[in-house]
């Protein structure tokens, strides 16, 4: 049990270094996939539906998203803003 409980927190603290450093990567959007949030701490990703009929119904009522969009999240609940962020993460508009 005790090389259990050394592997179970080498894993946790390798969870934690690879979630620092993932989280400082640019998100990657690709084609065919969709990124969902339904709420905090609830993010999923899945491939879409390759059909003409799905498409058309995504499409309905898709706003396109506006150059310099900030999305951020505050007290659990994520956010967008209009502007930019500098090298330091410091906010401002162009």
């Amino acid at each position: 049990m005790k090389s259990f409980s050394k592997t179970l927190i080498a894993a946790a603290a390798f969870a934690a270094i690879a979630t620092t450093a993932f989280s400082q990567v640019p998100w990657e959007f690709n084609p065919g996939m969709a990124y969902m949030y339904a709420g905090p701490g609830k993010m999923s990703a899945m491939a879409m539906a390759a059909t003409p009929k799905n498409h058309d119904a995504m499409m309905k009522n898709a706003k396109k998203v506006p150059d310099n969009t900030v999305f951020f999240m505050d007290k659990g609940q994520l956010y967008s803003t209009s502007g930019m962020l500098d090298p330091t993460g410091n906010f401002y508009l162009p």
